[in-house]
């Protein structure tokens, strides 16, 4: 590849991460992303009401029930729940990493699941943490940290526990495979979990620069293999999760297998509002 080949490529691998990370950075700045979020419940068998939602709220048999008292609203997809009398609603069983979104006002009210508990986030637009985000910082993109390598899957899915960002609780994933690669002229593999959007595949990993110009808990990022089993790792596109911005989330942290010996200068840093506290 001559020297304008090579410019012109690395143009455009510049480009194209500008124009992923404007729009990662986009939708994580929704009104109702997981910045908006105000306060993490945790429900139990007592009615109890909560902050930032209408209503009172309690568990039993993996069953939620909320009362509404009249006058208070709460509304699912468009349709108001409530009656001029008040109301008494029951959701669920609401499957692990499942959750339902309801709607009081401006607010939004995330009825969930997470380590086997149900919990209950409200998502306030007017929350501080959203209306002063600046950003989050990222090393400039490198195209020595978007490396090949080969998906190789378990003879079967493996399920494997890891811990969360809130202490007290565990997530279990099926981990259908592991990916191998090569990078700073070491043999690595990283354990995956199945990604959201389908084949996709989804790693959670730290290095080390964890803890000093990355956030310590972990980093994310989202692979796709191709049919042979080929895959790019892009680590100039490895992510903060929500644990990095607020203490209100209950983010997994990554299997013991997948904290890197190798420091990955790529992809995001630990965002401004917990570089006093990494």
């Amino acid at each position: 590849m001559n020297a304008i080949s090579t410019e012109t490529a690395i143009e455009s691998f510049d480009a194209d991460w500008q124009e992923w990370h404007a729009a990662h950075e986009r939708n994580r700045t929704h009104p109702h992303g997981f910045l908006a979020v105000t306060h993490l419940h945790w429900l139990g068998d007592e009615p109890a009401r909560l902050e930032g939602a209408p209503g009172t709220w309690s568990v039993e048999a993996d069953v939620v029930r909320v009362v509404l008292a009249a006058g208070e609203s709460l509304q699912q997809d468009g349709k108001e729940l409530n009656g001029p009398s008040g109301a008494t609603l029951e959701f669920g069983p609401i499957e692990e990493r499942g959750g339902i979104n309801l709607v009081s006002r401006n607010a939004v009210i995330e009825l969930a699941k997470r380590g086997g508990e149900s919990i209950v986030r409200p998502r306030n637009p007017e929350n501080p943490l959203l209306q002063d985000y600046q950003g989050t910082p990222a090393y400039s993109p490198d195209a020595a940290y978007a490396v090949r390598g080969t998906y190789v899957p378990f003879d079967e899915p493996r399920p494997t526990t890891v811990g969360a960002a809130v202490e007290g609780i565990q997530h279990v994933y099926e981990a259908p495979g592991e990916i191998r690669f090569k990078l700073a002229g070491q043999e690595l593999s990283l354990t995956a979990f199945n990604g959201h959007a389908p084949g996709s595949l989804s790693v959670l990993f730290t290095d080390q620069t964890s803890g000093k110009t990355t956030y310590a808990a972990n980093r994310s990022l989202s692979v796709v293999p191709a049919a042979d089993g080929s895959v790019l790792l892009d680590f100039n596109r490895a992510v903060n999760l929500p644990c990095a911005y607020t203490d209100l989330a209950t983010c997994p942290l990554p299997p013991a297998e997948n904290r890197l010996p190798v420091a990955i200068e790529a992809g995001e840093k630990t965002p401004y509002e917990r570089q006093d506290r990494k």
